[in-house]
């Protein structure tokens, strides 16, 4: 069951209540008892957690993946090299 936002517009009261789908909205505010308790509208919250979830799951719009990737202390190439160059040798 879904957990609903509720607030009072005319004394302000909020409350999270635990409601069936197909129950009715609440409109009576419990602290003033004004017909002005709204629903309000939140943002849905979940997290994947466990195994199961490829990184592939979700991407971001770019094609790449949401979260880079972590160095790990591995070397990475700097543009030079302490390696003479290939020497080239054509047959003549």
């Amino acid at each position: 069951m879904p957990i609903y936002a509720y607030r009072c517009e005319a004394c302000g009261f909020a409350k999270d209540v635990l409601q069936k789908v197909s129950d009715a909205p609440l409109t009576d505010c419990p602290t003033c008892g004004k017909s002005s308790f709204k629903k309000q509208l939140t943002a849905a919250g979940f997290q994947l957690k466990g195994t199961g979830w490829y990184v592939t799951d979700f991407r971001n719009g770019s094609g790449s993946t949401s979260t880079p990737a972590a160095n790990s202390g591995s070397k990475q190439a700097t543009g030079t090299s302490d390696a003479a160059p290939a020497s080239s040798s054509a047959a003549e």
